[in-house]
């Protein structure tokens, strides 16, 4: 089982910026991937941003340019950096892990969600 704590939500003005991370613990042999989705109400949820193992790097298209997606990888921890921030990025933000356990197996965890708001 693996589990990722989320940090560094809340309530920031339009053009601020805000600073999230997530960190994995638990019993896994290493992390393939790690990323950012987010969901807003009425709003299908959507990838914002994922690394992985090599550092390879993913922006969808409305964040591309304000947001940076990083990884500790001696603490298991990913961070997305938002600059610039708009109100159209207020969303509830979601970690995603891709990790590797014991005996090769595949699987991938969620974190519990914080919450981003932007005011206008």
């Amino acid at each position: 089982q693996v589990q990722l704590v989320e940090s560094g939500g809340g309530l920031v003005q339009a053009g601020g910026s805000l600073g999230l991370s997530c960190q994995a613990s638990g019993r896994f042999f290493s992390i393939n991937a790690m990323g950012w989705y987010r969901q807003a109400p009425g709003i299908q949820r959507e990838l914002v941003a994922r690394i992985t193992i090599g550092g390879s790097t993913y922006y969808s298209d409305s964040v591309k340019g304000r947001f940076t997606i990083s990884r500790d990888n001696a603490k298991n921890t990913v961070y997305l950096q938002m600059n610039s921030l708009k109100p159209e990025d207020t969303a509830v933000y979601y970690c995603n892990s891709a990790v590797r356990e014991l005996g090769d197996r595949n699987r991938e965890y969620w974190g519990q969600g914080t919450q981003v708001t932007v005011s206008s």
